[in-house]
């Protein structure tokens, strides 16, 4: 797998987040989103939009031709600005992606994991680490069925 072409279409998201992104003992939230995305670029981009029950957000992702690698863009509508990406590619259907960005004025590393990808169903994740990438805590899961 080299890279988006398995969310392309329409999902159900069962979406399970920590309520402080970076307290292991924070409690988590669930809910369910419904997310579209749809090709660019001939495949060498795409755009997903998921709406919830509190907010919509998308993502932007980008191939790099040079780089071989994909950029990962978020936003949302509560704030409407565009996130730092996160950077990195698939290796054995595992796609995992860096990147630098903030969280409640702290400066955090973001890591996304994409895995347990079928044609029908596809696992995401997101953590924050506070001390260079040494650990990281888990804060926002959604599993996705294909709709």
């Amino acid at each position: 797998m080299t890279g988006f072409d398995f969310l392309i279409g329409d999902w159900t998201v069962a979406n399970r987040r920590r309520l402080n992104y970076v307290d292991p003992g924070s409690a988590w939230e669930e809910f369910t989103g419904h997310s579209t995305c749809r090709p660019l670029f001939d495949g060498s981009a795409n755009i997903e939009e998921m709406v919830c029950p509190t907010f919509s957000g998308i993502t932007l992702r980008l191939f790099d031709v040079e780089k071989k690698e994909w950029s990962l863009y978020w936003s949302n509508s509560r704030y409407g600005v565009l996130q730092p990406p996160v950077v990195g590619t698939f290796t054995g259907g595992v796609g995992e992606f860096f990147g630098r960005d903030h969280y409640a004025g702290e400066e955090i590393d973001a890591r996304f994991i994409w895995n347990a990808i079928t044609p029908e169903s596809a696992h995401w994740e997101q953590a924050f680490s506070r001390d260079g990438g040494e650990t990281w805590l888990t804060n926002w899961t959604m599993d996705f069925t294909r709709r």
